[in-house]
């Protein structure tokens, strides 16, 4: 494969997309494949940090809506994440590759507390990083932990993986007519209110000149089609 276009990338996955063909939980079979297209970028050289969702386990704004504490309810979505990061980061150690697990909801006996210092060591060590428990704070998505992580940890660029292959005008699947872009900016996304990350993720990305590319995580070229420029995806910025 040819040098790869980026130095060190954060790939942002949706919790959703770890249940694979289930509703609920963790899936080993997509699991174990998306930890191996991991791998493999970081077999390039590509540094790698990694942010997960929970809406396998738990969503926090769901219950609130039906009457719950939205505070109780986003830390327990915080936890979730934390279950999918380790689950993740012991799916990729088996294909050879370090990894450390840090998380903004401190637990030392499970893993690392995040500081941006200790995580750009682990990352230019040669770890692939994963970070877990969102911002550490109710009221933000895990796509806008992900938008920081990215620029805390220096990345030239955030890759959205998710189960479409790019940003459309419309949900694809409510509407087969739906315009897919190729490139839009942050500006477009946000006037357009285009869904696939919350708008304060694009906001932040936008205001620190941070690109992202958004592509569908079952693609067959994989994450390394993505660094290479064969996997169809939307660039954003």
């Amino acid at each position: 494969m040819a040098k790869p276009a980026y130095n060190r990338i954060l790939l942002k996955v949706s919790g959703e997309v770890l249940a694979g063909d289930q509703s609920f939980g963790i899936e080993p079979q997509f699991l174990h494949s998306m930890a191996e297209q991991i791998a493999a970028a970081a077999r390039t050289g590509v540094g790698i940090a990694i942010v997960i969702g929970a809406g396998n386990i738990f969503r926090g704004m769901a219950v609130a809506a039906k009457g719950a504490d939205r505070v109780t309810g986003d830390v327990m979505g915080m936890l979730g994440t934390v279950i999918n990061s380790l689950a993740l980061g012991d799916a990729i150690e088996q294909k050879g590759i370090k990894v450390k697990v840090y998380t903004n909801v401190p637990m030392p006996t499970v893993a690392d507390t995040f500081t941006a210092r200790d995580a750009n060591r682990a990352l230019a060590e040669g770890n692939v990083v994963i970070c877990a428990g969102g911002t550490g704070s109710p009221f933000f998505t895990t796509d806008t932990a992900a938008a920081l992580k990215a620029i805390e940890l220096r990345c030239d660029v955030l890759l959205k993986g998710t189960k479409v292959d790019g940003v459309y005008s419309e949900d694809p699947k409510k509407n087969p007519k739906a315009e897919r872009y190729e490139t839009i900016s942050h500006e477009e996304v946000i006037a357009r209110d285009l869904r696939v990350m919350d708008t304060a993720a694009f906001a932040l990305a936008r205001d620190n000149g941070l690109p992202i590319i958004v592509y569908a995580l079952d693609d067959k070229e994989g994450l390394l089609g993505v660094l290479s420029g064969k996997t169809k995806y939307t660039r954003v910025g």
